[in-house]
C-alpha cells in the first residue's frame, strides 16, 4: 500500500483535517516508508500530489502543514480511485498564507554596508 493509499484511509477514517505529525501518528507501522522522518515523507508525498494534479489531488491543504480529503473539504463523496465525481473547489477558497517577509533588510545602492563590518578581515 503506498503511502498516499495510507493517507487517504486515515483522512476517511477521521473526516477532519490533520497535521502530518497526526497523520503519522495514527498510521503508525502502516506506513510502507522505514524512513527515519516519516513526516517529511507524508508531507513531500501530499505536497508533489496536490501540485502534479492540481484540483484533480484526492487531497487538499486546509491551512499551512494540515490536509484532509478534497470530498471533505468540499463536501462531496467519492470512492477511493474515482476521479470523476471530485467537485472542484477554487484554491483561492482555501486559507491562504501571507508572503515571508524578505529574508534580510534592502540596503540602498552604491553605500558600502561598513556599519556592520561587512568588509574583509586582514
Amino acid at each position: 500500500m503506498s503511502t498516499l493509499a495510507v493517507v487517504e484511509e486515515i483522512l476517511r477514517e477521521t473526516a477532519v483535517p490533520m497535521s502530518v505529525r497526526e497523520i503519522v501518528e495514527r498510521a503508525g507501522a502502516r506506513l510502507p516508508s522505514k524512513s527515519k522522518t516519516p513526516d517529511t515523507v507524508v508531507a513531500r508525498d501530499l505536497s508533489m500530489d496536490i501540485k502534479k494534479k492540481g484540483e484533480g489531488s484526492l487531497f487538499v491543504r486546509t491551512s499551512p502543514g494540515r490536509y484532509t480529503l478534497r470530498s471533505l473539504a468540499t463536501g462531496t463523496q467519492t470512492q477511493p480511485g474515482d476521479q470523476s465525481s471530485v467537485s472542484a473547489q477554487p484554491m483561492s477558497a482555501l486559507a491562504t498564507r501571507k508572503p515571508a517577509a524578505a529574508a534580510s533588510p534592502v540596503r540602498p545602492a552604491g553605500r558600502p554596508d561598513t556599519a556592520e563590518g561587512g568588509g574583509y578581515a586582514s
